[in-house]
């Protein structure tokens, strides 16, 4: 039993396990035909394993660098057996995904100190990103936490209708002003509500769009300036979400929006429609910022927080069927 377990119970794990079902289906039979009749591992097994790895869009960039680590173990220990193959592959892929620090939200705790603790959600239209709000504001509640909802999406009437039914369905309030309104006014008036609340986590959406990077820059350095006007260590995160069945489409997101604003942490949407859940390495290998929470389904429990080492062993291991 792995930490996963220990933490979060049989129910996610086994959610982990389907939602990434596709992924691996594609994945483990590729690197099973890659071995097929070998005992060693060669430069054909190699190459049929940077197929498979790249059918998984763990992407070129980061499909070459885990090549590289394995042909250097290879040349190390001049010998190595196919049947160790998979748990190498292993090790390389965990080695490949930042480590999440201390605020890891284990269990949907928050790091101790001052609160409000401030979520800022930044991510383009369609990503699930109002979604993975509601998703985030359930699980807090349900882990004894007092959440408060900022619809600071205020370019489309339908994100601010979106957010509040979403309100209404967890039970948690939301702070709203209509559609045109000033963003860095919502956001100053969800975390002034916050704090006169005394809740233990704000989360505010904010505008998707990327068809003008600098006024999306311009429109969320305004919204970090005026909170913290009102609390000068938040916001404490900003969470950018992707949607994982996108594949490389995802990783051109992340680079648009880790230029335009300073993103701490990855939310990754949709890996169980999708076979393409190796993008999860990719983003995170390239862009160095640890992924927080997976989308694995469309249930509300089905927004796990992300833990590598049983990301990567769940990539191994089919779900054994009746």
């Amino acid at each position: 039993m792995g930490i996963f377990d220990k933490i979060f119970g049989k129910k996610e794990k086994e959610s982990l396990d389907q939602g990434l079902q596709k992924t691996k289906e594609g994945f483990l039979s590729k690197i099973a035909k890659a071995i097929a009749g070998k005992s060693t591992v060669d430069e054909e097994v190699l190459d049929s394993l940077e197929e498979a790895l790249v059918g998984a869009d763990v992407g070129i960039e980061t499909t070459v660098s885990i090549i590289e680590r394995i042909e250097k173990r290879v040349a190390r220990d001049k010998y190595m057996h196919t049947a160790d193959l998979n748990r190498i592959l292993q090790e390389e892929m965990e080695a490949m995904l930042t480590e999440a620090p201390e605020k890891s939200y284990r269990n949907f705790e928050i790091p101790s100190g001052a609160k409000p603790y401030v979520i800022l959600v930044v991510g383009v239209n369609g990503v699930g990103k109002t979604t993975t709000i509601g998703k985030l504001a359930y699980n807090f509640k349900k882990a004894g936490k007092s959440v408060l909802l900022g619809a600071a999406d205020t370019f489309r009437a339908a994100a601010v209708d979106q957010l509040t039914i979403w309100s209404d369905r967890v039970g948690v309030p939301i702070v709203k002003q209509g559609m045109g309104a000033d963003p860095g006014a919502v956001a100053f008036d969800t975390v002034q509500s916050g704090i006169s609340r005394g809740v233990d986590v704000v989360i505010i959406d904010t505008a998707g769009r990327l068809h003008n990077k600098a006024y999306l820059m311009e429109e969320l350095s305004k919204i970090n300036r005026v909170i913290k006007k009102l609390m000068p260590e938040a916001p404490q995160e900003v969470l950018l979400v992707l949607d994982g069945s996108t594949g490389q489409n995802a990783l051109e997101q992340a680079r648009q929006f880790t230029a335009a604003t300073q993103v701490t942490a990855l939310a990754i949407t949709k890996l169980d429609g999708t076979a393409k859940g190796g993008v999860v390495i990719a983003i995170a290998n390239q862009f160095h910022i640890p992924v927080k929470f997976i989308g694995v389904g469309e249930q509300m429990e089905n927004l796990l927080v992300f833990d590598k080492h049983e990301f990567v062993e769940s990539l191994f291991s089919l779900e054994k069927k009746p």
